[in-house]
């Protein structure tokens, strides 16, 4: 049976006062949920579309929501700062320590405005440099992945609330998962070069690391720019789904990195599997 993990933010009382994490992570249901409200309402209308500093899009749902999601966050914990990605895109940087929230308000915007329904909704608590909790929401398929390490990995869909584990990849070959919209096809195929491939799959937003994490798939490398909020929610669930997160180099993937962006990085089913294939 997994160790029972408690969150204790720094200068709280003892560990016998603290919060559960497992009961952390079900307070953030609902904030993400109405963050996801939001987001469909938007996702009804004849919405705007601006560009941001990085020229990456921005809709008035990546503004709406996140502004939930920060209200949520300060009323549950508000002894722990939060990086948000369109705060940072307006210069709005908190000083970080130990933990800290990662908040990705609308993941895969792109997929948004084609109005494909692969778009999400992502908060991540990282502690010491790793995802120790995450939740992601996608609104329009009705989904929503959740996990908190040493605790375990859920999906919530029409069927109800089930546990979530990463598979074995199997004899026939993996299936991998790359981006919807970003990627090279060049630097895949050499990535992929001497691995046995099944079945190559597409999709958008964070809903990559979500599928490793029910056992849909078995690897996604992203071989282009990332930042730390676009991936922390979907990591958090795949860890605690018995996946991981590393670099092209094998070491696992770290946050809190200067500017927060990412580097290469390939997320896999199962941990055993990754140090040797990622070298």
């Amino acid at each position: 049976m997994p160790r029972r993990q408690v969150y204790q933010p720094a200068g709280a009382p003892p560990v016998s006062n603290a919060l559960p994490l497992s009961d952390l992570l079900e307070r953030l249901l609902p904030i993400v949920r109405d963050a996801g409200d939001i987001v469909m309402s938007v996702y009804a209308t004849d919405f705007s579309v601006r560009g941001k500093d990085d020229a990456s899009p921005v809709t008035e749902a990546d503004e709406r929501a996140e502004q939930v999601i920060l209200d949520g966050l300060a009323a549950l914990a508000p002894e722990i700062p939060v990086v948000a990605e369109e705060a940072v895109a307006a210069g709005r940087v908190p000083e970080i320590g130990r933990r800290f929230w990662l908040v990705d308000p609308l993941d895969g915007t792109k997929e948004f405005i084609k109005r494909n329904g692969e778009f999400t909704v992502n908060i991540a608590l990282v502690e010491d440099g790793l995802p120790l909790l995450g939740v992601v929401l996608a609104p329009a398929l009705g989904k929503l992945y959740a996990g908190a390490v040493g605790i375990g990995a859920f999906i919530e869909d029409a069927n109800g609330r089930r546990t979530i584990r990463c598979r074995v990849p199997p004899a026939a070959g993996l299936t991998v998962v790359a981006s919807r919209s970003h990627g090279d096809a060049a630097a895949l195929d050499a990535f992929l070069a001497g691995r046995k491939v099944a079945k190559l799959a597409s999709a958008g937003s964070s809903l990559k690391l979500c599928l490793i994490a029910t056992g849909e798939a078995d690897l996604y490398p992203r071989l282009g720019r990332t930042m730390e909020w676009d991936i922390a929610a979907g990591h958090a669930v795949l860890a605690a789904a018995g996946g991981c997160v590393t670099d092209l180099d094998g070491r696992p993937l770290a946050y809190a990195k200067p500017g927060f962006e990412n580097p290469h990085f390939a997320a896999w089913g199962f941990e055993e599997d990754a140090a040797p294939q990622a070298r």
